[in-house]
């Protein structure tokens, strides 16, 4: 009776199940092992109350609305949920969604390692600006199906393993700033469907050879420790580059037996040898060589003879100049072999004294050197020619990646430099904006002869070549330049919003205050022009400039800062800053102010002064105010860590409006910055850190958040993202 009992029972719960009854033999719409996965990962991501629908324990994702879960099939096939402040760790149960194609976490505050066990069948992952550490997994390895990686912006370390050689679909991969260590792994030669790569801020060293035959259009390396040379199939292709030790000069020729490129064909050359001997044997041995020469051979030979070439020249220098002019006659019209690269690239000087038997060479001649010029009818001791010593110098190449103007173009389109077109006046000189037949409209900056006199114009041209090679997003662009008539000029992109000066200081009745989330973009933006400075330029470029004056904003309020690289490259700037106000106006460093010094960490110090200035809508200096509350880093610095004192200090047009954490955070990074000691001054790379911190933990709020009107109506609520973008 009792059996019957039990069957009956069972039979009835089983036709209830049947019929839509929802008994606990039933686990809702999800897949089981699915939602056990969920419910680890919101445990070990602290239980976050932003992910609404969430639950640890017998959860139903596909059921009911879980933010940011998609699913197909009573499975999980999405997750993403970028951009909340989550913290914690992703957990280890992911392994168990094997249906999982795209998984979102980026613009977080995740933490630890990123787990082995990722699922295996995802398509898109992405990480981005979290805090992991440890290394990149190997299991990456199993993700056949894997088409676009970024794990950027983390703090991971250590040398990639040599994984990624069944990742043929992988299309993009960014593993950007991090710590990464070691050469690149030849697996990388197996990405066969790889269209942009982003590897720049690592500590990445040998060379990029196995990336040559890529079908690459985007790479982006800079900032690491590479060395060699870049391989000439990827010098089409859109690179970012610098702050590695590139070796000068021509690539060596490839080893003997080696394939020629095969990346579209563009260095192939039919007719070679199909087997080039040992270059080293064939130059020593006098017969019994193979039937061709090798690459290595052929430069053995070539060097041996510009060095025997060398050494006839530098003798036949030497004796001409002891010849009688008709013997020097005889050889006018013969030219001389050159140095090797390795001795001198320029001619500095060739000094002759007053006695024709003690003339000296400071260097040797340069390629295809005539003996100097000689008046036929005088001795090399008269006076004339002992008062003018000759120089030879290399003339410095016109920059090829920025536009030359003429005097009469600029005028044109600044109306004859006139004050309708001023916009300002800086310390090197005024800016105009320049408004061409064509539409664009450009800013041109115009170098006082007192900081670039005309005959430095040599000095101008290199300058303009090195400032033409800084790239950034918050950098000022040089599009052109113009050295003509002894002037110099500089021609830049050209951003309608004006400096951040005037936009903080001066009224606009067009134009509304900045909102609290337009001022800690503008800071994120010029720290991170500022990081590029000093950390992704090789050697490092301090600015020495930095003033809201030289912040200028765009349609979309992003920062670009202008002049840099001026100070760096411009002979005598510092004697110009010094007799400039920049070290009385309240930015310089107390160390610039006793000494005029400049450093990376000065350029740290006068950042924090702009960022105390988006704080509190005030000037570095302002006589105008009562004694005490002139200099603004000195009133405001005792009262950065006192949350009564600061809200008291918020710029007033804020109206209240602006997060209280994200405000305490702001003013602690101030603090770092603006420490009289300049080595207790946090390095760029951190403060950057910080401010992608302070914006994550945000969350900016839409209670607190309006819309800057005037010159940008874009509403904030995405401000957040852009940040990070």
């Amino acid at each position: 009776m009792v059996k019957h009992c039990r069957k009956g029972l069972v039979l009835v719960l089983f036709t209830l199940c049947i019929l839509g009854f929802n008994p606990p033999c039933s686990n809702a719409a999800t897949d089981q092992g699915d939602a056990s996965a969920l419910g680890v990962m919101f445990s070990n991501l602290n239980s976050p109350p932003q992910l609404t629908g969430w639950t640890a324990n017998n959860g139903d994702p596909c059921g009911q609305p879980w933010k940011g879960v998609t699913c197909s099939d009573q499975r999980v096939t999405e997750i993403k949920l970028l951009n909340l402040g989550l913290s914690g760790s992703m957990g280890y149960s992911l392994q168990n969604l094997t249906s999982l194609k795209e998984l979102d976490l980026s613009n977080n505050n995740i933490a630890g390692d990123i787990p082995y066990n990722i699922p295996q069948n995802l398509q898109r992952l992405n990480l981005a600006f979290n805090q992991f550490t440890g290394s990149v997994p190997y299991s990456i390895n199993q993700m056949h199906s894997l088409q676009y990686l970024n794990l950027g912006h983390n703090q991971l370390q250590n040398q990639l393993s040599d994984m990624f050689g069944p990742l043929s679909s992988l299309s993009t991969l960014d593993l950007s700033f991090n710590s990464l260590t070691g050469d690149l792994p030849e697996s990388f030669k197996n990405l066969t469907s790889m269209n942009s790569m982003y590897l720049q801020n690592n500590q990445f060293t040998g060379t990029i050879d196995v990336l040559a035959n890529l079908p690459l259009d985007n790479l982006y390396f800079s900032s690491n420790r590479f060395t060699g040379w870049i391989p000439d199939q990827l010098k089409s292709i859109n690179l970012q580059k610098d702050g590695n030790s590139w070796s000068l000069g021509p690539a060596p020729p490839p080893p003997p037996g080696t394939p020629p490129a095969t990346r579209n064909n563009r260095n192939h050359k039919s007719g070679g040898n199909s087997s080039p001997s040992d270059g080293a044997s064939s130059a020593s041995s006098g017969g019994g060589s193979k039937s061709g020469i090798g690459g290595g051979g052929i430069a053995g030979i070539v060097i041996s003879i510009l060095i025997v070439g060398a050494i006839v020249a530098f003798f036949l220098v030497k004796r001409r100049l002891r010849k009688p002019s008709s013997d020097i006659e005889k050889r006018d019209n013969q030219s001389f072999a050159p140095l090797p690269s390795n001795e001198v690239q320029e001619m500095k000087s060739i000094q002759y004294s007053s006695s024709a038997d003690t003339k000296t060479f400071d260097t040797a001649p340069s390629i295809n050197l005539r003996p100097p010029p000689v008046d036929r009818h005088k001795s090399f001791d008269e006076e004339n020619f002992s008062k003018n010593p000759i120089v030879v110098k290399k003339a410095v190449p016109a920059p090829e990646n920025v536009t030359s103007y003429s005097i009469a173009d600029l005028q044109m389109a600044t109306g004859s430099f006139s004050l309708e077109y001023l916009l300002g006046e800086g310390s090197f000189g005024c800016v105009y904006q320049a408004q061409f037949e064509d539409g664009k409209v450009l800013a041109v900056k115009k170098i006082d002869s007192s900081v670039l006199p005309s005959e430095m114009s040599d000095n101008f041209l290199e300058m303009v070549s090195n400032v033409s090679e800084l790239h950034h997003t918050n950098v000022t662009e040089l599009v052109g330049y113009c050295s003509e008539h002894g002037q110099h000029l500089l021609v830049y992109e050209f951003h309608k919003n004006g400096s951040l000066h005037d936009y903080l200081h001066l009224s606009d009745e067009y134009s509304k205050p900045l909102i609290w989330n337009s001022r800690v973009k503008i800071a994120l933006g010029t720290a991170r022009a500022l990081e590029y400075l000093h950390e992704g330029c090789s050697p490092s470029v301090v600015h020495k400039n930095i003033k809201s004056a030289n912040i200028v904003l765009d349609a979309e309020l992003n920062p670009h800062l202008s002049d840099s690289g001026l100070a760096t490259f411009i002979p005598n700037a510092d004697h110009v800053l010094s007799r400039d106000d920049v070290t009385m106006s309240g930015y310089g460093a107390p160390e610039v102010t006793m000494s005029g010094q400049y450093s990376l960490k000065s350029d740290v110090y006068s950042f924090g002064v702009v960022m105390l200035e988006l704080l509190t809508g005030r000037k570095p200096f302002d006589s105008t105010r009562p004694r005490l509350e002139q200099s603004l880093v000195r009133w405001a610095t005792p009262q950065l860590h006192d949350i009564d004192a600061l809200s008291k200090m918020v710029d007033p047009a804020l109206e209240g409006l602006y997060p209280v954490k994200s405000l305490s955070r702001f003013a602690d990074v101030i603090a770092l910055c603006v420490q009289p000691e300049p080595e207790f001054r946090p390095p760029m790379s951190e403060v950057v850190q910080a401010l992608v911190r302070l914006v994550q933990r945000a969350n900016m709020s839409k209670r607190t958040i309006g819309t800057d009107q005037g010159a940008s109506r874009r509403t904030n609520t995405d401000d957040s993202h852009d940040y990070m973008s």
